[in-house]
């Protein structure tokens, strides 16, 4: 009871003593009344004697529910937490989330609160809250997998802790960052945060690949300023990559230090280039070499003092090897620096000659310095090799961001041949290819998990060619009515139309023509009056076609399967498209986990509706489950380029979002509405044509009533059409 009477004010002596004394003879083991006991009257003084009171009841659940070591660690956690909390209803809230783990999900409480000071330290106590809601949410089956999540040693967890604490910034970030990098080199690449499961070095630097380009979430150690000038240092320096880097380098034979070095080179080599070109550039990235000529002479440290000489020239450096690196540089540059086997010669001079000074290098541990520069695993092609000295590959997988050309030429608006250079290797053809990654809406907690979903696309069967005359064929009557309602929509800016003779408006210029007739004693023209006429159609489309395994149910009408009577809708609405010269496109997708998102392309906008279109959709197959919140993202992604006074985004589906690794149905319904209000919120239209099959339908939920028709059969599109398109035309 030491302290009591300088801790707990008079009032709540009783209280306290009740409190310590029913842990005292609960049977918890001495270990944990000690510890209560001693804790109790600091927590009191910290951060008021309700907290220490309230912190013996959650003792004893947490001591009957998850174990006496867990109430153990739920006290010493208590005490570190008391330290971060500025008030009382902090604490209050963190008690709160303790009780609702040690309910839900005792088995995981002991990984939560050995974690808790760290988790609370990086997301705030109400950061702290919605981790704790989201590791409850993620699944009430799979212990494992929640204990895992807890204990931070899932890719889940670690992401939902790096992004919470960093990566909002850095997406807010990434358009700005975007239309630098497009000032600056010509082109727009795709770029995106590193994904939370990558190796530890992927994620402490930037990297390049396939045209996309990968940003750490945060640069370590480094304050807000600096990290916004590490973002810009280190898009300049991947663009001086895409332009200058025109070639990879084969790893074959090459040792990792070698790698290493010749990638510093290359480094330096495309840098100068750059600041030919662009002066500025100098300064933007000498601010980060901050290597000194002194300390021990280790590769690390003497390959970050060469980087320094070779960018700074007022920099000088006595030690020999940083000499000759620098003596070798200036002479290649004086012959060809546009060469880039010179990087591949010096940098293996370099590495052969800090090999015989028999200096250490662990490449599973080596981080490029300065922290602007990027990875360059890009620059190298590491063929089939599989030796276990070739060390930097490993740090690859899992860490894409490919683009891959499509068969029909496709490339991303505004891409130069300087995307080519640096393409990491593609995925399997079976994987697809990695295209974007998405936040996913948790409505659990109420915010969004960054970079959760991985969109890949795919290569789809084609059909035979008597699958592909069915649909070419098919149905002309119903062609053509959709054309001419189509034809007959009026989806477009409003215009004026002038010299009216009644409207909505005074046409100035009419009404003073008239009013000079009038005193010539000339006979005035009445038309004096303008009204607001929609004359055209000014309409991008993106028809999405659901190819999961439910679309192999039946239609209550008809008796076909929704796939069939999907693919049958879908040729009807882009013949009749096609027809009228109309900007679409169309895309199937399903999935199989938040990592497998696929995206199969039929056509594209800048493509025309073939055969080869129509043979993609003919072959559509049935299969796995339909995450759509990450599709009609993506889809939001394409149809943004559009100039179109309108762009629509319509769904055809049988209305029911799952996939295997989420239980909860609500939780996939609930974000593919949020995706929808984001793409309403760019000025994209969502709208959702659900084939009436046995399937339970979420429709109005996700699009909204007025957003969204049911039919029960291709043939039954025609009546659809015109509610969308009068819709639109408001």
């Amino acid at each position: 009871m030491t302290g009591l009477k300088t801790e707990f004010p008079a009032d709540w002596h009783d209280r306290w003593r009740e409190a310590h004394q029913r842990i005292d003879h609960a049977g918890y083991g001495e270990l944990v009344a000690s510890a209560y006991r001693k804790c109790g009257p600091v927590l009191a003084g910290r951060v008021g004697p309700d907290f220490a009171v309230r912190l013996g009841r959650t003792v004893s659940t947490v001591a009957i529910k998850s174990g006496r070591r867990a109430a153990l660690v739920l006290i010493e956690a208590a005490w570190e937490i008391s330290g971060l909390a500025t008030d009382s209803a902090q604490t209050r809230s963190w008690l709160d989330a303790v009780d609702s783990v040690a309910r839900q999900a005792p088995d995981a409480l002991s990984a939560m609160l050995s974690n808790t000071t760290r988790i609370v330290r990086e997301l705030g106590f109400d950061g702290f809250q919605t981790f704790v809601r989201m590791g409850l949410a993620l699944s009430l089956d799979d212990r494992g997998r929640r204990r895992a999540f807890f204990a931070l040693e899932s890719g889940e967890a670690r992401q939902a802790l790096e992004y919470r604490s960093g990566s909002q910034s850095l997406s807010e970030k990434i358009p700005q960052l975007k239309h630098y990098y497009t000032a600056l080199w010509g082109f727009s690449p795709p770029v995106a945060a590193a994904p939370a499961d990558a190796p530890e070095p992927m994620r402490r630097r930037a990297g390049f690949g396939g045209g996309g380009i990968r940003l750490p979430v945060a640069f370590a150690g480094f304050t807000d300023t600096d990290q916004k000038a590490l973002y810009r240092a280190a898009l300049a320096h991947i663009g001086a990559h895409h332009r200058y880097s025109r070639e990879k380098f084969a790893a074959k034979g090459l040792k990792p230090l070698q790698i290493a070095l010749v990638s510093l080179i290359e480094d330096a080599r495309v840098e100068r280039l750059a600041t030919a070109a662009m002066p500025g550039l100098q300064s933007l990235w000498g601010r980060f070499h901050i290597a000194r000529a002194e300390g021990a002479p280790i590769a690390i440290n003497l390959m970050a003092r060469l980087s320094r000489a070779l960018n700074d020239p007022s920099y000088s450096d006595s030690h020999g090897w940083v000499e000759k690196g620098c003596s070798l540089f200036s002479e290649a540059m004086s012959t060809d620096i546009t060469d880039q086997l010179l990087s591949r010669r010096i940098g293996g001079l370099l590495g052969n000659d800090l090999g015989q000074m028999r200096l250490q290098f662990d490449a599973k541990t080596y981080v490029v310095q300065p922290a602007y520069r990027d990875d360059n695993l890009a620059l190298w092609d590491f063929g089939e090799e599989q030796e276990n000295a070739i060390e930097i590959e490993a740090m690859a997988e899992g860490a894409r961001i490919d683009k891959r050309d499509e068969a029909d030429g496709r490339r991303e608006e505004g891409a130069g041949e300087e995307e080519k250079a640096g393409k990491l290797s593609e995925a399997r053809p079976d994987e697809g290819v990695i295209v974007a990654r998405y936040h996913e809406y948790d409505y659990v907690t109420g915010s969004l998990r960054p970079n959760w979903c991985t969109v890949r696309e795919v290569s789809g069967k084609l059909a035979s060619e008597k699958s592909l005359a069915a649909l070419r064929d098919s149905r002309s009557d119903v062609v053509e009515r959709i054309t001419a309602l189509i034809n007959a929509s009026r989806v477009s800016r409003q215009e004026r139309t002038r010299r009216q003779p009644e409207g909505e408006f005074l046409d100035t210029d009419a009404a003073i023509s008239a009013m000079i007739a009038f005193r010539n004693g000339e006979a005035p023209d009445t038309r004096i009056y303008g009204r607001y006429e929609r004359r055209s159609r000014d309409m991008s489309v993106l028809v999405l076609i659901d190819a999961s395994y439910s679309t192999n149910d039946l239609v209550r009408e008809g008796g076909k399967s929704v796939l069939s009577t999907e693919k049958l809708a879908g040729a009807f609405l882009a013949r009749a498209m096609a027809g009228l010269g109309d900007p679409f496109a169309m895309a199937a997708f399903c999935s199989d986990t938040r990592e497998d998102v696929r995206y199969l392309r039929i056509k594209d906008f800048q493509s025309p509706f073939n055969d080869y279109s129509l043979a993609r959709l003919a072959g559509l197959e049935g299969a796995l489950s339909t995450r759509l919140g990450a599709v009609i993202r993506h889809a939001g992604q394409e149809i943004a380029g559009q100039s179109t006074y309108r762009r629509l985004v319509l769904v055809i589906t049988d209305g029911e979002p799952s996939d295997v690794d989420v239980e909860d149905k609500r939780f996939l319904v609930e974000d593919a509405r949020a995706a929808v209000h984001e793409l309403n919120r760019e000025g994209i239209d969502v709208f959702g044509v659900l084939l009436d099959s046995e399937a339970e339908s979420y429709a109005s939920r996700i699009f909204g009533k007025r957003n969204s028709v049911l039919i029960g059969s291709a043939e039954k599109l025609p009546e659809a059409l015109p509610l969308i398109y009068l819709r639109l035309a408001r």
